[in-house]
């Protein structure tokens, strides 16, 4: 059995594939990572890794996020106690607490602020709350573990509501012309890409710190004590 590690775009795939993972990709569709987790019968655990927002000040882009749990509006999910411990050790994350699994992203600071003062939560992502009802489903350990990109007060360009297709990958053309057509949020944009960069460096050495099943193999592997 493998590890399904579920994100958001092609780009962090490509990071967190490998022997024993198995990534399923939203493209920032709920309704298809929905079909895709559901075609899923077994996993002998879920993690949803990738991108974050910011919830709260004193989140920067590339600082890393461990989740305790997830919250949505479908209720609220308990991550594994021990596997989360274990990222907890190995990434030493700058944010520890509740993330919030959203249907939509939230791409201004007064959407982010609102979010936290009603959730509590650190935050937030699209895939999470999804990939916590299929552990769910599935009896499957569940862990959460996420790199921010974008700080909580900060405002996205609406270039970037355009530039992910169905796939995970990016519409360049859909940005380009939306740029063209609204050139002053150039500089927001600039911006935005910089940030992501620093998030996918991040993500990419924080893959290499988890080691091969994204931090779950020595939890399973524990020798058994038999006295």
């Amino acid at each position: 059995m493998t590890v399904l590690a579920v994100t958001g775009l092609q780009r962090e795939a490509a990071i967190l594939r490998g022997p024993g993972v198995k990534v399923l990709v939203s493209g920032g569709r709920t309704d298809a990572l929905e079909a895709m987790l559901a075609a899923e019968p077994a996993a002998e655990a879920v993690v949803s890794i990738g991108l974050a927002g910011a919830l709260v000040p004193g989140l920067s882009p590339g600082d890393w996020v461990v989740a305790t749990a997830v919250a949505s509006e479908a209720g609220r999910h308990a991550t594994d106690p021990t596997w989360t411990e274990e990222l907890r050790r190995r990434l030493a994350p700058r944010g520890y607490g509740t993330i919030l699994g959203s249907d939509r992203m939230l791409v201004t600071g007064a959407d982010k602020q609102a979010a936290h003062r009603r959730w509590d939560a650190v935050a937030v992502d699209m895939e999470s709350h999804i990939a916590a009802r299929a552990a769910a489903r599935m009896a499957a350990p569940f862990a959460v573990v996420r790199v921010i990109s974008d700080g909580a007060e900060q405002d996205l360009p609406p270039a970037v509501l355009v530039g992910m297709k169905p796939d995970g990958g990016m519409a360049l053309a859909a940005v380009l012309g939306d740029l063209a057509r609204n050139p002053r949020q150039l500089p927001a944009l600039m911006r935005a890409g910089r940030d992501a960069g620093r998030a996918f460096r991040a993500l990419a050495d924080g893959r290499r710190l988890l080691g091969p099943r994204i931090g779950l193999a020595d939890l399973l592997e524990l020798p058994l004590d038999v006295g």
